[in-house]
């Protein structure tokens, strides 16, 4: 078995991130939350000052065969016990709400990638969460399943004209109608194609509709901006963050935000001003996002977390992430207690 070489920076050789983001690419199970992008810009942002380590193997050619970025974090039991228990865990998980994560392996590779995994989890609880199906042969004996999260997804194949119901797409048509009646056009922003002003844009917009919504709490605030900032100015041709844009008069007044990368996008967030709730503006973004990424190549346009009854009046299906745990010592069983507390109440 091959030792792979471990880095313990974000800063990386540039040919090195290249490849990396080509090897997430290839793989038809391939996530943005385990490509470069988002790892990288993760660690240096929401994730500074954890420590962690990026093993990479290579072949006897020098290709890039496999990446498994590693954090070591703390995780409170319960937000009344003062004690966090230390975990080995997957760098750019966490904070920031990651999908699908995991490492990026070549399928040569995973037998090997599996067990230094299992060495390096010997003596340390270890906690995978929103780990995606893909990678659930990877997993060390003993590890047991703690937590499960729909993540809807579309195919793209058939058209855009062929998702959902006929009633559905007709109430679309209907929608972009009234809309354009009232002034709102849309447009598509591709990777390197938006500034940082919109990320603001969408945070205020965000803020109204959570406002406006029951609960109105969402976790993506202004703490998370440095992030998403980072991840802007780290897009690249193809790769990177894009947005689909309702504007009025000049101004948006609707924001939806993902990660475009192959030939899949990954619909993150999005905010809109609730003035046009009557007209359907949320479902018409979502619908103009559809449509802009069949347009742009895109064969997979995922969700994301979360069983919402829209995104299935869209003909989304399931892929259903799931958090790991292999727990050690009386820490370890601690965690293992909260997710059995949780899974009963």
């Amino acid at each position: 078995m091959t030792s792979p070489e471990i880095l313990r920076t974000p800063d990386l050789d540039p040919q090195l991130i290249g490849e990396w983001r080509k090897l997430v690419a290839d793989d038809p199970d391939g996530s943005w939350f385990a490509g470069p992008d988002w790892v990288l810009a993760w660690w240096r942002t929401l994730g500074a000052g954890q420590r962690g380590e990026i093993a990479v193997w290579r072949g006897p050619d020098g290709q890039l065969e496999a990446v498994l970025p590693l954090g070591v974090g703390r995780i409170r039991p319960h937000h009344r016990v003062p004690v966090a228990v230390p975990v080995l865990t997957l760098l750019g998980a966490g904070p920031g709400a990651a999908d699908h994560c995991g490492p990026a392996v070549r399928p040569h590779r995973r037998g090997e990638v599996a067990e230094w995994l299992a060495r390096r989890a010997r003596r340390r609880t270890l906690w995978l969460p929103a780990l995606d199906p893909a990678h659930d042969d990877l997993l060390p004996a003993g590890a047991r399943p703690v937590a499960r999260s729909a993540c809807p997804r579309l195919d793209l194949a058939p058209g855009p004209d062929r998702l959902g119901s006929r009633d559905f797409r007709a109430a679309n048509r209907r929608a972009h109608r009234r809309l354009a009646a009232a002034g709102i056009t849309f447009d598509w922003l591709p990777p390197t194609a938006a500034g940082p002003a919109l990320l603001d844009d969408l945070l205020r917009l965000h803020r109204l509709r959570r406002q406006a919504a029951a609960g109105g709490v969402s976790s993506f605030d202004a703490d998370r901006l440095p992030l998403h900032r980072a991840l802007l100015a780290g897009a690249v041709p193809g790769c990177g963050p894009a947005f689909q844009v309702a504007r009025r008069d000049g101004e948006p007044v609707g924001v939806l935000y993902g990660f475009r990368w192959a030939d899949r996008f990954a619909y993150y967030q999005t905010g809109w001003d609730q003035r046009w709730a009557a007209d359907s503006l949320g479902t018409a973004l979502v619908d103009a996002a559809v449509r802009s990424c069949a347009a742009d190549g895109v064969r997979v346009f995922d969700f994301l977390r979360g069983d919402e009854p829209y995104k299935y009046r869209f003909g989304a299906q399931d892929r259903t992430d799931t958090g790991w745990l292999l727990p050690r010592g009386a820490g370890g069983a601690l965690l293992g207690l909260k997710h059995r507390l949780v899974r009963a109440g």
